[in-house]
This record gives structure tokens, sequence and C-alpha cells, in this order.
């Protein structure tokens, strides 16, 4: 039998850091913007203005979707072809999340100053230390530790492995335009020029009551009820479901601050 021959370590390489830094960002948009709610992409600029938030979190995770639509068709691309070896993949999955935290702290925190880790704290320099230090430092010591480390040659991912990692890029993106199931708010942007009675269709369309709404009416918090998965139907009424946390909607929560 013809021995399989290994994927090109430049591709695989570029293909894992891709879906590394896609990971980052799908990690702090859950953790920091949705769950914990400690900051969102624009915290510093214009607070207030919840509309502008919310969809720059939106399109900050678009982007990090493209990534990982870019990293997962280049590792596709050579799989068909040739055996991915799994160290190489390893060690740029683990270096592209710690070069996002990096990137994110030294720009994002520090240069143009739009966020901190968190922005209720006296001390946001500590917070963005201890960020860094855990979720930057950290993978790219372990990247470097597991390039490093002799291994046997001819080791390749197996099929399996190529697949968890590409639930796991698709189900973090894909959570970041869902409801868990246990939330009972979520907030909804309307198109521009939507009208009142259109968000209360949309509402009526999934059961849900209009919870809060801003002075334009095109964003919105719903309640409804727990366990309801309804972002296909809000979608197909003109809305786009933003978030939701286990206490009023992310941004809900920010307006109360």
């Amino acid at each position: 039998m013809a021995e399989i021959a290994e994927a090109p370590v430049h591709t695989v390489r570029l293909a894992g850091g891709l879906l590394g830094v896609a990971l980052g960002g799908f990690f702090d948009g859950i953790l920091l913007h949705q769950i914990l709610q400690w900051h969102h992409l624009l915290s510093a600029i214009d607070p207030a203005n919840a509309r502008m938030q919310v969809m720059a979190d939106g399109l900050f995770h678009l982007l990090m979707y493209l990534l990982a639509l870019v990293g997962l068709w280049q590792l596709w691309r050579v799989a068909r072809r040739a055996r991915v070896p799994t160290a190489p993949l390893v060690v740029a999955l683990l270096a592209g999340f710690g070069a996002w935290h990096l990137v994110d702290a030294v720009m994002s925190h520090w240069l143009l100053g739009i966020h901190r880790i968190r922005m209720d704290t006296p001390s946001p320099l500590l917070w963005d230390l201890l960020w860094l230090a855990g979720f930057g430092i950290g993978p790219l010591v372990a990247a470097i530790w597991i390039s490093r480390t002799p291994r046997a040659p001819g080791g390749g991912a197996s099929s399996a492995t190529l697949g968890l990692i590409a639930v796991l890029v698709a189900g973090a993106g894909y959570q970041t335009l869902q409801s868990p199931a246990d939330g009972e708010f979520t907030t909804i942007l309307l198109l521009p020029g939507s009208t009142s009675s259109t968000l209360f269709s949309t509402a009526a369309s999934v059961d849900a009551r209009v919870a809060w709404t801003d002075a334009s009416g095109l964003l919105a918090v719903l309640a409804h009820p727990p366990g309801e998965r309804a972002s296909l139907r809000l979608l197909a009424h003109g809305a786009l479901a933003l978030d939701s946390a286990f206490l009023p909607a992310g941004c809900f929560s920010w307006l109360r601050s």
C-alpha cells in the first residue's frame, strides 16, 4: 500500500492559525461580551449607544466566523489529498489563540483604548494583564513547548480530530447567534425602516413580549418562554437575534449600569 503523503506544514500552520484566532475571538465574545458582560467591543466609545455596541459585537463575530471558514476550507483542502500532521496543527491553534489575545491587549486595550477587559473596575490594567497572562502568554508558551517536544514521525490528525475541530469552531460561531436553552430574554435588532407594528408582530411570532426598546424602536429585548429557540423565525420577520444571557440580555444589563 502506498504511503499517504504528509500535507505541507506551512498550509497546516496557516489553517490552524486562522482557526486559533477565530476561536480566541469567539471565546472572548461569548464569555466577556455575553455571559460575564464585562465589556463590548466598543465599550469605551459612546457606551450609552446600545445599538452601536451590539452592532459592533455582531460585526466582530462575523469577522471571526469568516476567518474560521477560511481556516476550515484550507484544512479540508489539504486533508483530501494528504495526511495532516497533528503537532503543527495543535501548535498553530494554540499560537493563533494566544496571538489574538496578545494583539487584542496591545491594540484594543492600550493603543486604541476601545475597551478594557473589565470596564467596571478601578484597576483595569490589572485585569488586562491577568487575562493576557492566562489566555495570551499561556497558549503561546504551550505552543512553543509542544513544537520543541520530540515526536515520532508519521503521526497525522485523524478524521475524528479534524471533525472535532470543525464542530468546535462551528459550534462557537453558532452560539453567538443563539439563545441558551434556559434563557428567557433575547436582544433583537430590526431592519431600518421597521415600525412598532413590525416589532410587536415579530414578538408575537415567537410567543414573546417586548420587555424593552430603545428610542429608535429598532433595538429591543424580548421576553420569551424558557427553552425557546426562535432565531430563524425572528430572522424571517426581519429581526436578528443578537445575544441573550441568564439575566436579561447583555446590552439590557449594560443599559442598567
